[in-house]
């Protein structure tokens, strides 16, 4: 399926771009003639791996101190004590869930004494608890600052996983498609983060995971570590994607950063043309050695037959 969409989402984007440009092109093609890559991550999310010089970092450029909530929230918080909440979403594109599922989630949510607050859009499921407020639409970096949230719920997309490292929130992950698989390992091997399978998860396993990140120290510490580093850079975020913007447009682009292998071809890029030329001389020097070697074979079975007849 997620083939089906990517191959979908490709064909689109190339359909744009020819029409915008008024010429065959495809998306791939366009992307290769950025003068800057501003990619959405850090090195508190990254592992350490070699780049390009025109690849700037500038992940959670979305993050900002959170604001204070709307009465509502804020009386609900407030109401969880001492044992704080639980912020829980699946992203914008996920509105909703089978009843099946929805039950089994709700039923895990009211076994914490915490209280959860629910993006959701579904149906109300029949086992939700005293303690889970169901809401369209939450202020996820609002209350993801908030001192009282403990753990956030997500399935693993880059902008929620960044609010979460910027307030320093440890998370449970219910990664769907896409990036998402990919993200919540990055979180768990850093040890902020807790992964579940969605497909076979169970109310046992959702509770588990809440009383295990909650309860152990060491998530919440590292999630705070993570957040130092995100926190601790000569510019934030925002004000490096800015300045690399203005720098290429000051410039007239940044050639200078910009590898030469953009400008080969296929064939030089994987170094066909070199490799079929070292080829071509090991077959120039196997061939000369064995003509020498036949030419000398004969030589000699000429000097014998000579002398054979000599004698």
């Amino acid at each position: 399926m997620y083939n089906l969409m990517s191959n979908w989402f490709w064909c689109e984007w190339d359909s744009y771009y020819s029409e915008v440009l008024g010429k065959p092109t495809t998306f791939c093609e366009t992307m290769g003639k950025a003068e800057i890559w501003l990619i959405r991550t850090y090195w508190d999310f990254e592992f350490p791996r070699p780049f390009l010089p025109n690849f700037v970092f500038v992940g959670g450029l979305h993050c900002r101190p959170a604001k204070p909530l709307s009465q509502e929230l804020e009386e609900f918080v407030q109401s969880s004590g001492e044992h704080g909440v639980v912020v829980f979403s699946l992203g914008s594109m996920v509105k909703n869930l089978t009843a099946e599922k929805a039950n089994m989630i709700a039923d895990a949510l009211g076994q914490i004494p915490q209280k959860v607050l629910w993006s959701y859009s579904g149906d109300q499921p029949k086992t939700l608890a005293p303690n889970t407020k169901l809401y369209k639409w939450l202020p996820q970096n609002d209350l993801l600052g908030h001192p009282k949230t403990r753990v956030f719920i997500t399935h693993g997309g880059t902008n929620g996983i960044y609010e979460a490292i910027y307030h320093g929130v440890p998370m449970i992950g219910i990664p769907l498609f896409a990036d998402q698989p990919d993200n919540m390992v990055h979180m768990k091997a850093k040890g902020a983060a807790v992964v579940l399978n969605f497909i076979t998860l169970n109310t046992q396993d959702l509770v588990d995971a809440l009383n295990t990140v909650i309860n152990d120290k060491r998530y919440k510490e590292n999630a705070e570590r993570l957040s130092r580093i995100q926190r601790d850079q000569p510019m934030n975020s925002l004000e490096q994607a800015v300045f690399w913007i203005e720098f290429v447009m000051r410039h007239g682009g940044a050639q200078h950063l910009r590898p030469a292998a953009h400008s080969l071809s296929w064939y030089q890029y994987h170094c066909l043309d070199v490799i079929a030329f070292l080829c071509a001389c090991v077959a120039a020097v196997v061939f000369l050695l064995t003509k020498c070697c036949m030419f000398c074979c004969r030589r000699c079975r000429g000097t014998r037959g000579k002398k054979n007849k000599t004698e």
